[in-house]
């Protein structure tokens, strides 16, 4: 996605401070590792980057972005969802997709008002990501009234969940709600289905792929995995990503990975701050970048106080032959 952007800036022509322009990627790999992150950043910092479009994930991304803000140099993360990037107080920090406040509240809310739940068990995967998550579906979910009859929590490594589904079945919930990746829900199901335990599982963006099915050797039922991402566009914003979705399919040979729309739309907003700031100095255009309003096409991009996109939009999945299927989008 930002390979896409820059590649689009350059054919395009951009021009700022009456300057042309050549944007280059400078692409680095964190492994998904929060220290190999900070390595990272440091490195980019040195390398005297004008701006950073990254990290992938809320582990990597949160240690990274003091290094930037200690540098001055704007960052706006495509993907990560955690609350705490955007609540250190740091004006280099953005995201330009919905945060896990607003993911987990959503999902609490859909819960009990469309599928009916009243008793819900949570599991979280003891990362910032699952117990973050897990946190604001819980504010959701006593909002409307239901109640939490178990609370477990695993580890994001583990594969023998028999002791706390033995213990959440002893509580009949009518759903359970996991804050995890789908390299865990997909044998948590499986090991679900061995314990006879016929209950819907829902859970955020990190178990929102088709691979949960192939992770759960076949024992997810149609319908029983609901889950949400943050970002999906609605009816209006729908002609704009299936252009993207083409252009990408033409560029890469491949369907479009999951960030690469909000990846694109990151370079495209810091590409247009520094154009209207005449500059590409990271102190100049980071004012500008705060106060941006744009159309990207994942929406309408502009942040709040804290760099958190304004009206970010969420996208509701459940699976049916093993594949998502869209139920709705919503803010």
């Amino acid at each position: 996605g930002a390979r896409m952007a820059i590649e689009a800036l350059n054919a395009r022509g951009v021009t700022i401070g009456g300057k042309k322009a050549r944007f280059e990627l400078v692409a680095e790999d964190d492994g998904g590792d929060p220290k190999q992150a900070t390595n990272v950043a440091q490195k980019l910092v040195d390398g005297r980057v004008n701006g950073v479009v990254g990290h992938e994930t809320s582990g990597t991304t949160i240690p990274a972005s003091k290094i930037y803000h200690q540098a001055g140099i704007p960052q706006i993360s495509p993907s990560s969802t955690s609350p705490k990037y955007t609540q250190q107080g740091f004006n280099t920090a953005f995201r330009v997709v919905a945060n896990d406040v607003q993911l987990g509240q959503a999902l609490g809310r859909y819960a009990v008002k469309d599928m009916g739940a009243r008793r819900v068990a949570v599991i979280d995967d003891r990362t910032a990501y699952g117990q973050g998550l897990v946190m604001e579906f819980a504010k959701g979910l006593r909002q409307q009234g239901a109640s939490i009859v178990a609370r477990e929590f695993t580890h994001d490594k583990a594969s023998d969940f028999s002791a706390i589904l033995t213990k959440i079945r002893a509580q009949k919930p009518d759903l359970v709600f996991f804050g995890g990746m789908s390299a865990v829900a997909g044998p948590m199901l499986r090991q679900m289905k061995q314990l006879g335990m016929n209950v819907k599982m829902m859970g955020g963006d990190g178990i929102c792929s088709d691979e949960i099915h192939k992770l759960s050797g076949g024992a997810m039922a149609d319908g029983q995995v609901f889950c949400a991402e943050a970002g999906g566009v609605d009816a209006a914003g729908k002609a704009a990503m299936d252009k993207f979705r083409a252009d990408y399919r033409k560029r890469f040979g491949i369907d479009v990975q999951i960030n690469a729309p909000y990846a694109y739309d990151a370079v495209m907003t810091m590409a247009e701050a520094m154009v209207k700031a005449g500059s590409s100095a990271p102190a100049k255009y980071l004012p500008v970048l705060a106060k941006i309003d744009t159309k990207g096409v994942t929406g309408p991009i502009a942040f709040d106080a804290r760099g958190d996109i304004r009206d970010g939009t969420i996208t509701l999945y459940t699976f049916k032959g093993g594949r998502r299927t869209v139920l709705a989008v919503t803010k």
